[in-house]
């Protein structure tokens, strides 16, 4: 969620209005005996031994509320406001209110939590907002409420205990803030304003890079390994740059293999694990497709180096890579070095520095795909969203829970048209703490249809959570080879790249309308409160396949790659300044105490103007529309003045270990620019437990029957979508060609001159798309195309696909 609201004493106090608590001393007692006070109740879950009770021991008037645990398994217990029509405080749309009580404690396992009433849907937990120190006499807490989401009409809140020991509290207090409203200054022209501008730099990209890492440091990993090219590959020529934005400099790092289409993750010491990549192209007529190696590396941004690590257990050629809680690493799917599925499951440990063998990791036996979204959920479950890379989802309904220490996979229904998510963007939206994860548009490279619209989100806080349909992406232009038109009726994009911006919105921008081709031009802001879409300018450069876009520590986004099926590299890079940097003066961090942060910590920051949030935004890690990694991690205020201390959450499941950037964001919108902190650490871990909920916790669905144990999973040679029959290794013929193109030779070869694929080369005697009808070993020559037309198919009507391997489950 978002964060409170500062502004300089006097200009935003607490308005003067009355407490909105009733009987916020408990002094009223309930209408029966044994009854709590009235307007409060006793809440909480799980397996616990308990007690509510009614004490003299006051900080003011006669009575106060002990809440305590004797044992516990998991779970809590709170005393809180009870949630009816005359008891819990009605509320205000967009309004923040801040919450104050009395309390001593002996456990330090303790929150403020709040629910909230929806119009629609009634109530429900909202979030967290802080934890309580320890305390022996009476101590006064406060905290302000993020403000108050879109049909929110009451809140009711408490101090939950989740640790052995008791928390005696008194004389709560919630009272209305008086928001600002500053004016909105903008000198750009209105639609610039409203959109924000984009800029294609000067300096270009020197390497064909399609993984972008920002480092805390401020600096971005930018790694291409062959970069697709397999003339570079062969001759062991592979590059990794690191790219500086400050004065745009490109600086060259000696890259020890081909780290092309690896997996990468940010560390929580902030290395990069670089794992996999090719250790073969795809080799046509021997039914070997790419292949990945075993080989993993980590680089270290303070000497710009990399160092090789002992080997994975398998090869994992696009792989998942998900930061655990606790920071380690598990890494799923790929293809082996024998270009077949791979069903190991890698983990890396973060306290021994090295992968784990395979007797020390569950497995599931299970093939995920390549590059599966596998989000980190609160309870350290993994969520698989669906998003994946290449062909068809997964066998079921395409996205599930796995669950590692049970080493469970549940299906979780809902999920539109799961066959058609390949390079779809998945992301947990803003703020982490919602638990809500959304996934964008997407296409199929085998069957090729026109890229859908489609949005899904699914609240992963529900007991049986399932994906429910959002808002339809909006559409831009598209250009099919004739120059950008309009798009129409259903057409969407895949390869859409997903932002999460510091005001709280999300941009998606990018994407192609087929697989490798037809790139779309639309960018648009997503607001997770409103679940609705705003357009936004274009990016002018095309941005499909191996493209990238990722947040800047100065609050821009930063775009690059293209590399269309006829083999050529976009190497402009664009800069998106999003319409929050137009309006005005941006607020200043001017003082951060510490730079290395505890979970359940309250760290204070000064800043030079009101603000009304500050998050923590983990640094992009991305290829390929994939970031799982990335999350928003909303913090609490308890604001002072200039002065605001900012309250951590206390699992690290919601923010992973490792460096975060720390935005502050004033009532305009506008974030400051980021300072760097660094979350965790194993010392941090120990501090104190985590206040994890039961959300997810007991799903419709049984879980899945797993695989018998085996070495692989089969993988068509042609899973790439490419038929490598025709021209070099990184030319993409598509296997299947848009619906649209007719399946003659006339049509494919028109379609492929549109798309600039110049002269091909036929790769042996088999010609199975009839480019090649003299047999000449020359595709889509004038004789070709004076030979005898082959009776064509309808329009529309695509060739048969390639029946889908029954093993590529899990």
């Amino acid at each position: 969620m978002t964060g409170g609201l500062l502004i300089s004493v006097p200009q935003q106090q607490a308005a003067a209005a009355p407490n909105l608590i009733k009987n916020p001393g408990f002094e009223t007692p309930g209408a029966d005996a044994g009854d709590m006070p009235e307007c409060w109740s006793q809440e909480g879950w799980g397996d616990n031994d308990f007690d509510f009770a009614v004490v003299e021991d006051a900080h003011s008037g006669t009575k106060a509320m002990k809440v305590e645990l004797t044992r516990r398994v998991d779970g809590d217990r709170k005393a809180m406001i009870t949630g009816s029509e005359a008891c819990a405080p009605q509320v205000t749309e967009d309004v923040q209110y801040d919450l104050s009580l009395w309390y001593k404690s002996t456990t330090p396992d303790t929150s403020v939590t709040l629910f909230r009433k929806d119009a629609t849907d009634g109530w429900g937990y909202w979030t967290d907002l802080k934890t309580l120190p320890l305390s022996e006499g009476y101590a006064e807490t406060s905290v302000r409420t993020p403000p108050i989401p879109p049909g929110t009409t009451q809140i009711t809140w408490g101090v939950s205990v989740y640790g052995i020991g008791s928390v005696t509290t008194d004389d709560y207090v919630m009272e209305e803030v008086e928001a600002p409203a500053p004016p909105v200054d903008c000198d750009e022209t209105p639609e610039e304003c409203a959109g924000g501008t984009w800029e294609v730099l000067p300096i270009k990209n020197p390497v064909r890079s399609m993984h972008s890492v920002v480092l805390h440091n401020g600096k971005v990993l930018l790694i291409a390994g062959s970069g697709n090219d397999p003339t570079r590959f062969e001759a062991g020529t592979f590059d990794t740059v690191v790219y500086d934005p400050e004065d745009g400099s490109y600086t060259d790092v000696d890259t020890p293999a081909d780290m092309f289409c690896a997996g990468h993750v940010q560390l929580s010491d902030g290395k990069v694990l670089v794992m996999s990549g090719t250790k073969g192209y795809e080799e046509p007529g021997t039914g070997v497709g790419y292949q990945g190696y075993k080989d993993s590396y980590i680089f270290d941004p303070e000497t710009e180096a990399y160092t090789k690590t002992n080997d994975m257990n398998d090869g994992h050629w696009y792989p998942s890579a998900t930061l655990m809680g606790n920071g380690d690493v598990l890494s799923f799917g790929g293809l082996r070095e024998d270009s077949s599925g791979s069903v190991t499951a890698d983990r890396w440990s973060a306290e021994e520095n090295r992968w784990l063998s395979m007797n020390e990791v569950n497995q599931t036996w299970s093939f995920w795909g390549l590059y599966p979204a596998m989000h980190l959920m609160q309870d350290g479950r993994l969520f698989y969203s669906g998003s994946h890379v290449f062909g068809n989802g997964l066998p079921g309904t395409g996205a599930s829970i796995y669950d590692y220490d049970a080493n469970t996979i549940t299906d979780v229904p809902g999920l539109q048209r799961k066959d058609e998510r390949d390079q779809s963007a998945s992301v947990l939206l803003p703020p982490a703490q919602d638990q809500k994860v959304m996934i964008m548009g997407g296409g199929n490279n085998a069957s090729n249809p026109e890229a859908n619209r489609l949005t899904d989100i699914i609240d992963l806080k529900e007991a049986n959570p399932a994906y429910r349909n959002g808002p339809l992406l909006p559409q831009g232009k598209v250009d099919q080879g004739d120059g950008p038109v309009a798009q129409s009726g259903d057409q969407g994009k895949m390869y859409v790249s997903a932002v999460l911006l510091p005001d709280g919105n999300v941009l998606e921008t990018g994407g192609a309308l087929h697989d490798r081709a037809d790139p779309v031009y639309s960018a648009s802001l997503f607001d997770p409160q409103t679940e609705t879409f705003a357009k936004v300018p274009a990016d002018p450069e095309p941005r499909g396949y191996h493209s990238s876009a990722f947040l800047l520590p100065d609050g821009r986004v930063m775009t690059n790659g293209d590399n269309p099926g006829n083999g050529s590299w976009n190497h402009n890079v664009s800069v998106y300044t999003p319409p929050y940097l137009l309006k005005g003066d941006r607020p200043e961090i001017t003082s951060l105490i510490n730079n290395e942060w505890k979970y359940g910590d309250t760290q204070r920051i000064t800043v030079d103007r009101p603000i009304v949030k500050a998050s923590l935004i983990k640094p992009a890690a991305v290829t390929h529309s994939s970031d799982p990694n990335q999350r928003y991690v909303d913090l609490p205020l308890t604001v002072d003045g200039n002065n605001i201390d900012l309250n951590v959450t206390t699992n690290p499941n919601i923010a992973p270990p490792g460096w975060y950037m720390l935005f502050a964001v004033d009532a305009n919108g506008v974030p400051s620019v980021a300072e760097w902190v660094k979350l965790g650490g194993p010392a941090a871990l120990e501090v104190s437990s985590s206040h994890v909920h039961d959300f997810a916790g007991s799903p419709e669905m049984s879980a899945k029957t797993l695989p018998e144990k085996r070495e692989s999973a089969p993988v068509s040679p042609t899973l790439s979508g490419c038929d490598r029959h025709y021209g070099t290794a990184n030319v993409c013929v598509p296997t299947a060609f848009p619906k649209s193109v007719a399946a003659t030779t006339a049509a494919r070869c028109e379609w492929l001159d549109k798309h600039d694929y110049g002269r091909l080369k036929v790769n042996g005697k088999e010609d199975p798309l009839k480019l090649d009808p003299n047999g000449d070993g020359k595709a889509c020559t004038k004789a070709d195309l004076k030979q005898k037309p082959e009776k064509p198919q309808k329009p529309g009507k695509p060739e048969k696909p390639e029946k889908p391997e029954k093993e590529r489950t899990r």
